[in-house]
């Protein structure tokens, strides 16, 4: 039985999951961002015990497949983002709609739909997200980072970061790495 599961968007979620189905009994034979496989056919009974200790965590099971749909084209974003580093330049409309077999313009009016976001804005906090984790957590450069994340250029990365945090990027990663000196000091 697969369960499809509403806002699992991270590895630390996947865990949360690991952890929630483990300590409730329910074996399962795969899991993945979004996705648990379940060995037994599970109860409406049970699903429900699931459901409501998943939300206690901010998730939550999903019936609906316009749902289904958004939570995939996160996921694509998410790869895209985070787990692409080695590949050449990206259009993400056109990855994202062969992935999910399914017309680009389609798939954007339901992810705005659903979400309340468009789908490029999506991507842009996405990448900001990762920005912000680079700066702060690697050893890498800004001129590193945009290349790294596929931006035209330095400065495109720069003004779509002050545009999205309000800071610039340097600014951000001094009031980051003093977070974490003070952390490294207690």
């Amino acid at each position: 039985m697969m369960l499809q599961i509403r806002n699992m968007e991270s590895y630390c979620c996947i865990k949360v999951v690991e952890e929630e189905f483990t300590r409730m009994g329910i074996h399962f034979t795969a899991l993945e961002l979004g996705r648990v496989e379940i060995y037994e056919a599970l109860s409406a009974e049970k699903l429900k015990v699931i459901d409501t200790a998943l939300k206690n965590v901010g998730l939550e099971i999903v019936s609906d497949n316009r749902i289904v749909l958004v939570d995939k084209v996160k996921e694509i974003i998410h790869q895209l983002v985070y787990l692409s580093d080695d590949q050449p330049k990206q259009n993400f409309s056109e990855i994202i709609s062969k992935r999910v077999n399914r017309n680009y313009t389609y798939l954007s009016s339901l992810f705005s739909k659903i979400t309340g976001v468009k789908i490029e804005k999506y991507i842009i906090n996405r990448k900001i997200e990762r920005v912000k984790d680079l700066l702060v957590y690697d050893k890498l450069s800004l001129n590193e980072i945009a290349y790294l994340l596929k931006y035209s250029s330095v400065a495109h990365l720069s003004n779509q970061f002050k545009k999205e945090t309000g800071l610039t990027p340097a600014i951000y990663k001094q009031l980051g790495n003093r977070g974490t000196e003070k952390k490294e000091e207690l």
